[in-house]
């Protein structure tokens, strides 16, 4: 499963979205946000965090408009939440969150 798609915007930037298996664990999904200047500077920006097998073919699923601002206004300009969101009103995480998760003592 990795569904996605970008978006270019006015100032040239994009923002690209990706739908992936959520890392450590067998079952599950998590929609990953990235803007970036293009579409390849935003997969080797995830690649570099160690989602080594990560690739848009095509533009299927672009980032919706709420996709798009929630990007824009965190500051590393990378973020997920699990997939698909079932509307349960689930924030939007930075991504060091999904790679580093707590560890519980």
């Amino acid at each position: 499963m990795s569904a996605g798609g970008f978006c270019k915007l006015p100032g040239g930037s994009v923002v690209v979205a990706l739908t992936l298996p959520a890392p450590g664990s067998s079952e599950g999904a998590v929609r990953v946000l990235v803007h970036s200047v293009n579409r390849a500077r935003a997969l080797t920006r995830l690649r570099n965090l160690g989602l080594r097998a990560v690739y848009l073919r095509g533009n299927a699923h672009p980032p919706t408009p709420d996709e798009i601002t929630a990007v824009l206004h965190h500051p590393d300009g990378l973020v997920w939440r699990t997939a698909p969101d079932r509307s349960t009103g689930e924030l939007w995480h930075p991504i060091r969150a999904l790679l580093h998760p707590k560890v519980v003592a």
